[in-house]
């Protein structure tokens, strides 16, 4: 089976999460992609993070951690996943860019939407709220 290593962030305000939807999916996940050759982790998430939501996070947030499930958008595939966690700025506005279809806030203090993405649903929502002291 096919393993895809990717790096994302978590984009939080006023304790929700930032998720995207990508075109041709539907599925909810963290702003993000796949690392490219000779890539850091960071380096990847911070550029997929300004083509997706057009938001520049370069030298900001902190390691959440490295996930590994499902993979939401490709059949029979795991994603690995290097995620950081970043506080936005009131003056801080994602927009939807390239190929995110649609851009949707998750409140962290409530029960989870059944679409989003394994990796949210299993593991990147749970060490959120730890992270965070919300749950």
């Amino acid at each position: 089976m096919t393993t895809f290593v990717t790096a994302a962030f978590c984009l939080v305000r006023d304790g929700r999460l930032l998720t995207v939807r990508k075109a041709g999916s539907t599925r909810f996940m963290l702003p993000g992609g796949k690392i490219d050759p000779g890539e850091s982790a960071r380096d990847a998430a911070v550029r997929e993070v300004m083509e997706e939501v057009g938001l520049d996070v370069s030298g900001a947030g902190e390691p959440l951690g490295r996930f590994h499930d499902v993979a939401a958008n490709e059949p029979d595939a795991w994603v690995e996943a290097t995620v950081f966690v970043l506080h936005l700025r009131p003056h801080d506005d994602p927009t939807p860019r390239a190929e995110i279809a649609e851009q949707r806030w998750l409140d962290l203090d409530e029960d989870l939407p059944a679409d989003l993405a394994p990796l949210l649903t299993n593991h990147v929502v749970p060490s959120l709220r730890e992270h965070l002291g919300a749950g």
